[in-house]
């Protein structure tokens, strides 16, 4: 039987976020980079500089990536032989997490979560509560993958020609 510490859950859940709004995976830049080395058109190799340059400057500043920060997913594959040293529920602990990073006074993190979508519109101000998918699977591990989405990507346009 493995036993994790509730802290160490929402420790591990706070560097992640913390780590994915400033660092880009390295498959990403690498293959970026050899997208700048081959491309003709200067206006497109001027974009794909200003990317890897703001990339770059992201990691060194641990400042993130995009003002849109995004709202948390987390998938927790929770082996059954797995248990936790503390009262909080697995959402109670990825909350916590999510709280923390989008708080942290070192790096705060835009928050654009709201209470009811429908309603009023009024912001959480700590970007809770993170969708938080649990599966349970075999053995004594657990498995984390987490997502910070922005909005930005789900927006919807329209053209209409007036005469």
């Amino acid at each position: 039987m493995t036993v994790i510490k509730q802290q160490d859950f929402i420790d591990s859940i706070y560097d992640a976020l913390q780590y994915i709004s400033y660092y880009h995976p390295v498959d990403f830049v690498r293959a970026l980079r050899k997208a700048y080395e081959r491309e003709q058109n200067p206006a497109a190799k001027n974009a794909i500089a200003q990317i890897l340059v703001n990339s770059k400057m992201c990691a060194i500043g641990h400042r993130p990536l995009c003002q849109d920060t995004g709202i948390v997913t987390c998938f927790v594959r929770l082996g059954m032989n797995v248990t936790f040293d503390g009262d909080m529920t697995i959402e109670e602990m990825v909350n916590e997490g999510t709280r923390r990073a989008y708080c942290c006074a070192d790096n705060p993190l835009r928050k654009s979560v709201l209470v009811d979508p429908i309603g009023a519109r009024v912001n959480t101000k700590d970007n809770t509560p993170a969708i938080t998918h649990i599966s349970t699977i075999p053995g004594d591990k657990v498995e984390i993958l987490i997502a910070s989405k922005g909005g930005g990507s789900e927006n919807k346009s329209k053209l209409v020609m007036l005469n």
